[in-house]
């Protein structure tokens, strides 16, 4: 590989890691992000499903997340396969890319090292969907544990802390999911790799773009927030 395809990747990884903290923890233009907002909104839902006795809503709320995450799950799992499926084609890609113009053909083993970290990028993302979705089923187990309406006012403390296990499982869940998401999100912009390095500096900052302004200027954002939305 060249050096611009070693500082591409580089600028890709630290874009990665920087988007993952800017996110997770930290403010953009003293703005939390849409993340960190929604830590609020679960913690708000499993204090309110105190109120009811049948909680048949907040099951199917959580089985819809899980339903999700393994949906994600799966997906990652045909990419992979599909990466797989490339490496076997090496020979008839490489010659399809060297037909087109202002594409970088490189060597065979520079094509294969791209397609092996293109698989890497989404095993990562299914080991985040996979455990995000054990997390979804433990949050379901100890939601069942929440005491009934009626046990709510005779140990205030059981109760409390029953809700707070609930609420700390589910955001370790959404975090991972998060993670996962974003590596996915992430892939479309390490397509621009099999072009050029350049265009893999382009695409990746693109990406980037895109994520942090629905992260911190978007109208989901101004939707949860305590503020008025025009």
């Amino acid at each position: 590989m060249s050096t611009a395809d070693y500082a591409a990747l580089g600028l890709f990884i630290f874009l990665w890691v920087a988007l993952n903290w800017i996110t997770s923890s930290a403010r953009f233009f003293d703005r939390i992000s849409l993340t960190q907002a929604m830590i609020e909104r679960r913690r708000e839902w499993i204090y309110n499903s105190l109120r009811r006795d049948l909680k048949m809503i907040d099951t199917q709320i959580l089985a819809g997340l899980q339903n999700g995450t393994g949906f994600f799950a799966s997906t990652s799992i045909f990419a992979i396969g599909g990466c797989f499926a490339l490496l076997g084609a090496t020979d008839k890609v490489n010659a399809f890319f060297a037909d087109l113009p202002y594409v970088f053909n490189g060597s065979r083993t520079t094509f294969e090292l791209k397609v092996a970290g293109l698989a890497g990028l989404f095993g990562y993302s299914f080991f985040k969907f996979g455990w995000a979705y054990r997390l979804f089923n433990y949050c379901t187990i100890l939601y069942g544990a929440i005491p009934m309406m009626s046990d709510v006012d005779r140990d205030p403390d059981v109760t409390r802390r029953a809700v707070e296990r609930v609420i700390h499982m589910n955001i370790i869940a959404a975090r991972n999911f998060n993670a996962g998401l974003r590596a996915i999100f992430l892939s479309i912009g390490y397509l621009g790799w099999f072009v050029s390095p350049y265009v893999f500096m382009v695409t990746s900052l693109c990406i980037i773009v895109v994520l942090i302004r629905r992260q911190f200027f978007s109208d989901a954002r101004l939707a949860i927030m305590d503020i008025d939305v025009p």
